[in-house]
């Protein structure tokens, strides 16, 4: 993994931040799709928004709560098998690299089976690096368990690209 690299993917993998989004322009929260997640759903989303919106604002108590001991964060080939192991790696510089950006969520998906959750976001986040502004589209799945009356978060896996990395011409113009 190289450093830099992986923190800019994992933090934009952060950008499920609906209620973040909507504090900046209410008529981005519109930008969700509500449909698609079940009434069963809604704790397990609101688990997740919970947990960006800690991690943007660097409240790693909040953000251990809302992490099983035991999560498995997969990003850019890499893993981090523990609460304890992210929480002592990237969840810092994930904080710092959130704290200016814009979040923008363009679609979300959430099912519920049994005492498991899904959700799945696609998201756009604005942030500037290097003094540069950068655009990163990002997609990004959490599975969540339910222990007793809680959800925790007990899987995420995160992708992303820059958005100039989308546009095919671009990709070709080197070629």
């Amino acid at each position: 993994m190289k450093p830099i690299h992986c923190s800019a993917v994992l933090l934009a993998g952060l950008i499920a931040l609906p209620s973040l989004a909507a504090a900046h322009d209410p008529k981005l929260h519109a930008t969700t799709t509500p449909a698609v997640i079940e009434a069963a759903a809604q704790p397990a989303v609101a688990v997740v928004e919970q947990f960006s919106k800690a991690l943007q604002a660097a409240d790693f108590k909040r953000v251990g709560e809302l992490l099983a001991e035991d999560v498995l964060i997969l990003e850019s080939g890499g893993a981090e098998r523990s609460r304890e192991e992210y929480l002592g790696h990237h969840a810092i510089s994930d904080a710092m690299f959130l704290k200016g950006a814009h979040v923008q969520v363009k679609q979300r998906v959430a099912r519920v089976e049994g005492a498991l959750a899904w959700v799945g976001t696609e998201s756009e986040l604005h942030a500037t690096k290097d003094g540069k502004a950068l655009t990163v589209l990002s997609t990004e799945t959490m599975v969540l368990k339910q222990i007793g009356t809680e959800w925790r978060i007990v899987h995420i896996h995160w992708s992303s690209r820059t958005a100039n990395a989308a546009k095919p011409e671009t990709a070709n113009a080197d070629n």
